[in-house]
């Protein structure tokens, strides 16, 4: 990780810290840099895990999920980074759902160029550009790209465009999942996905944690955070930012309802969803409301 990375990552730490109120040393799970060591998992780390919180945490079962997938974006000064993602219906078939801070943190520049592999399971991050869809356009609150952390927080989520590939787009070719906006119903089972890739991961395989999330109210967290959902004994790491949360999972469709996407998590195994507000909506129907060419 560069100096200027890891002063911003040092930077979002200060900032996020004292927002949870279970939690410490909190952090954004998204600035995943390309050219993390490949690890092999910790020992144990490949099977499945229950916890006393009833949170199941193991790599994905099927693999992958067509629907959902990794994020590639390249900077000016050539970092690259990864994030997660998924694939959302809407009229022009064409748009994906991740964070916010995926694309940019408040204040600072987007990535140059960015991909979205749906599916993805070790094509090599470098093959993105070849395998992946390019993406066009993204849309992203006013509050979140003129504001600050830890204030914007409440709209960590973006809406991305992508290239139609042979004719055909994303949504003809994988499928898509549908999208809830708030307010969701906190006490059904919810299964988080994303490509994690700091330690014990390498960003290569899909993750999961599946459990019943808690709704963040004022008696548990400071402002910024408040509504947003809350999974415990979740060890995705950096890259799983941006993931689906999804409800309704169908096997057989690859898809569900995403209710939230995965903004910020901590060192003891809290992570916190994002739920889209009501407002998120017009961000949605500006990115899908017309064909993309």
């Amino acid at each position: 990780m560069g100096g200027a990375q890891r002063e911003g990552m040092d930077k979002i730490r200060a900032v996020i810290a004292a927002l949870v109120t279970v939690a410490t040393s909190a952090a954004l799970l998204g600035a995943a840099p390309l050219g993390v060591p490949a690890a092999d998992p910790a020992p144990g780390a490949a099977a499945g895990r229950t916890t006393a919180a009833g949170t199941v945490r193991a790599p994905w079962p099927g693999g992958t999920v067509r629907t959902v997938g990794k994020l590639v974006g390249t900077y000016a000064d050539g970092q690259l980074l990864t994030c997660s993602g998924a694939v959302v219906d809407a009229p022009n078939g064409s748009v994906v759902v991740t964070a916010a801070h995926c694309v940019h943190n408040p204040g600072e520049p987007r990535w140059k160029q960015a991909w979205f592999v749906p599916g993805y399971h070790r094509h090599g991050t470098a093959n993105a550009a070849r395998v992946g869809w390019r993406v066009t356009a993204a849309h992203l609150e006013s509050a979140w790209k003129q504001g600050r952390l830890p204030q914007a927080l409440p709209y960590d989520y973006a809406f991305l465009e992508v290239e139609r590939k042979d004719g055909r787009t994303i949504q003809e070719t994988v499928g898509a999942n549908r999208l809830d906006f708030a307010p969701v119903d906190p006490g059904r089972r919810t299964v988080a996905l994303g490509y994690p890739a700091a330690e014990p991961y390498d960003g290569e395989t899909l993750g999961h944690c599946e459990g019943t999330p808690a709704l963040l109210t004022e008696r548990d967290t400071q402002q910024p955070n408040v509504g947003g959902l809350l999974l415990e004994s979740c060890d995705l790491t950096q890259g799983s930012s941006g993931g689906p949360w999804l409800q309704d999972y169908d096997a057989a469709s690859q898809s569900g309802t995403v209710v939230a996407v995965m903004s910020v998590g901590d060192d003891r195994g809290r992570v916190l969803g994002r739920p889209f507000p009501a407002e998120a909506r017009r961000l949605l129907q500006a990115a899908g409301g017309t064909p993309a060419r």
